[in-house]
């Protein structure tokens, strides 16, 4: 995928963004601005978001901080030659991703932030997978804030961290503010939410943004709240697009949690709404003018980490090519990184479980019947998300697990592509309609369905007599389905179900799915998850 490069988006939009604390507020409310009548101020913001343990680049030689430092530095270096001044923003999301980043709480990650000298980052949902006192620790290896406005500590009555933070640049007053998604309440681990309250980011804004407007010359949500198009947010918390068109007086939003591109800015009543994919696959950038109070001229473009597409040789045979020029790594990241590298390789042969017998992943069976690794993989998912069914593609599953030990290693070598997990919400028409679709995958092919929490009978293609948690289907009630991210975008021909208004991708890594409930349920009793013949073909 090309980077697009958007010129002036807010002409396109026909609209000039007048600057919070300027003309866009009551005189005698605000503060007296700091910037001279007439001068040109250039701000460069950078930002990035749900990095998920990428702190090294994968297989490919894709992404990874050192590349990433490479190209911050050099933007840092172009802007202050033109006497600007830059931002470096992330919009959350730095845990669970990776098992070399997860085994070591994502210190290499946060260090990482810290030599990036990222300015902020806004609170994911992601960051409550570990106890408070684990994410206390990474906000002292990052040294940065960590910001959210409507996540409030019961003990104080206040934000477990700060709010927002304001930023002094030339002669302009930046106010930084963090939101993060409602929905962290339902999906977050309740044992480390504990002592929190996790108010709407919308109503909290309301009442900030005013507050703020007072205090600074600009306005920019760092937040992990979603960018949903026309604000359809279906099942999901409100995100971006809602917050820009109900709180007026916030210049940017710089997003994350639904890991979309936007290679161009989404203009919402006057806000300009940034995203940056996930990973570091993309470093955004936003450069503006801004001249007595308004934001006059401005140029944004995703730029491509490394990543590299597929492309056919003469002789037929194919070969991975960068889709933009080679960013090489800095050494001294490179060096800071190496060691926790080296230390998660090793973390990955430590014992998480046992199995009393072999768990069948062998390619010439889990893609022709039921088994009981594949029943054991889908109660896993199934448990994560709080779904009533799950459905796995067998060519998702690359190997067995003997009987004995089962170590992480293992686990990677039965789901080593890295998908997430994801669920969607389906009436019960449609979930007739995908479990018809996935019933009917042909035996032998990677496409081949193993199932948890329901049965069915298919007859001429079409999914009968189905039951869920052992109950008949009943119109007017919503089922939960999980998946994993590959078939959701419509991998092996699954019904894709992305664009669906209840579809959630959870982040959570497959592999690190499957090794969360080994440990819990350890040891893992084959007898628990031999074939039933629950699905007739």
């Amino acid at each position: 995928m090309n980077a697009h490069r958007l010129i002036a988006p807010l002409a396109l939009s026909g609209v000039v963004i007048a600057l919070a604390g300027c003309s866009t507020m009551n005189s005698e409310m605000a503060s007296s601005p700091m910037w001279q009548e007439g001068k040109e101020y250039h701000l460069t913001i950078l930002h990035t978001n749900d990095h998920h343990g990428r702190f090294w680049q994968n297989s490919n030689g894709e992404y990874g901080m050192a590349a990433r430092k490479t190209l911050i530095d050099n933007i840092r270096e172009e802007v202050m030659l033109e006497d600007g001044n830059t931002l470096l923003l992330s919009g959350g999301d730095i845990n669970t991703g990776v098992p070399e980043s997860d085994l070591q709480d994502a210190e290499p990650d946060f260090k990482g932030m810290n030599m990036l000298q990222y300015d902020a980052m806004a609170l994911g949902n992601h960051e409550f997978d570990n106890p408070l006192s684990v994410l206390k620790q990474q906000h002292e290896w990052a040294g940065f804030p960590f910001l959210s406005a409507n996540i409030i500590d019961n003990k104080t009555g206040k934000p477990l961290f700060d709010a927002y933070k304001i930023f002094t640049v030339d002669d302009l007053r930046v106010a930084v503010v963090g939101f993060t998604t409602d929905d962290t309440a339902k999906i977050g681990n309740p044992e480390y939410l504990d002592g929190l309250t996790i108010k709407s980011p919308i109503e909290v804004a309301q009442d900030l943004i005013p507050v703020l407007e007072k205090k600074a010359d600009l306005i920019v949500a760092v937040t992990h709240m979603g960018h949903y198009d026309n604000g359809n947010h279906g099942g999901n918390a409100p995100g971006d697009v809602t917050l820009a068109r109900t709180v007026p007086g916030i210049d940017v939003i710089v997003g994350g949690h639904s890991q979309n591109p936007l290679f161009e800015p989404d203009v919402q009543s006057g806000t300009l709404i940034l995203q940056a994919h996930e990973w570091g696959k993309y470093v955004g950038r936003l450069d503006m003018t801004i001249k007595d109070g308004m934001i006059v001229a401005s140029d944004y473009e995703l730029i491509p980490v490394n990543l590299k597409k597929k492309v056919k040789k003469a002789d037929g045979s194919s070969e991975r090519v960068f889709i933009d020029k080679e960013i090489a790594q800095d050494p001294t990241m490179l060096s800071m990184l190496q060691p926790y590298q080296d230390i998660g390789q090793e973390k990955l042969g430590v014992k998480i479980g046992f199995t009393d017998g072999k768990l069948v992943g062998e390619r010439g069976i889990v893609r022709s019947q039921e088994t009981n690794l594949g029943n054991l993989i889908a109660a896993a998912m199934m448990k994560k998300v709080n779904a009533d069914v799950a459905v796995m593609n067998s060519g998702g599953i690359r190997d067995d697990i003997p009987a004995g030990d089962i170590t992480y290693k293992s686990v990677l070598q039965v789901q080593p592509f890295g998908n997430a997990l994801a669920y969607v919400d389906l009436t019960a028409d449609e979930l007739t309609d995908y479990l018809s679709a996935a019933a009917a995958k042909e035996a032998g092919s990677g496409a081949f369905a193993q199932f948890q929490g329901v049965s069915l009978v298919l007859m001429d293609g079409k999914a009968t007599n189905i039951k869920v948690g052992g109950k008949a289907l009943e119109a007017g009630k919503t089922y939960r389905i999980a998946m994993n991210s590959f078939t959701a975008t419509g991998g092996d021909g699954y019904p894709k179900v992305t664009d669906h208004k209840n579809y959630v991708n959870s982040g959570y890594v497959d592999a690190d799915v499957l090794v969360e409930y080994i440990k819990d349920y350890s040891p893992i009793m084959i007898n628990n998850y031999k074939p039933t013949g629950a699905i007739i073909r």
